[in-house]
C-alpha cells in the first residue's frame, strides 16, 4: 500500500471528495484506510458498560486506499507515490510531484 499510519492525505472521489485528514489505521488485506473525520457513518449501540446511555454513535469507517492520494509535503497537493533507494541502501517513499523524501 502507498499509504501508511499517520500519513497526511486527501480524498480524491466520493462523498467526501476534497478532504484532508490523517491516517489513524491501514487495512492492507483488505485495501482500505480509516481516515480522521472522513466517511462519517451513524453507528446505533446498546447500553454498555462504556457507554450506559446507548444511542447513536458517530464514528469514522474505512475507505478504500485507491480513493486517497498522498498530499506532498512540499506543495501540500495531492501526489502519487514512489520508491527510491537511497546510498546507504535503504528504500524510501517519495512525492513524485516534488521529489521530496516523505519517510
Amino acid at each position: 500500500m502507498h499509504v501508511k499510519k499517520d500519513d497526511n492525505v486527501i480524498v480524491i472521489t466520493g462523498k467526501d471528495k476534497g478532504k484532508k485528514g490523517r491516517v489513524i489505521a491501514a487495512y492492507p488485506r483488505e485495501n482500505r484506510v480509516l481516515i480522521e473525520g472522513v466517511n462519517i457513518v451513524k453507528k446505533h449501540s446498546r447500553p454498555s458498560q462504556q457507554n450506559p446511555q446507548g444511542g447513536i454513535i458517530e464514528q469514522e469507517a474505512p475507505i478504500h486506499v485507491s480513493n486517497v492520494m498522498l498530499v506532498d509535503p512540499k506543495s501540500g497537493k495531492p501526489t502519487r507515490v514512489g520508491y527510491k533507494v537511497l546510498d546507504n541502501g535503504k528504500k524510501v517513499r517519495i512525492a513524485r510531484k516534488s521529489g521530496e523524501v516523505i519517510d
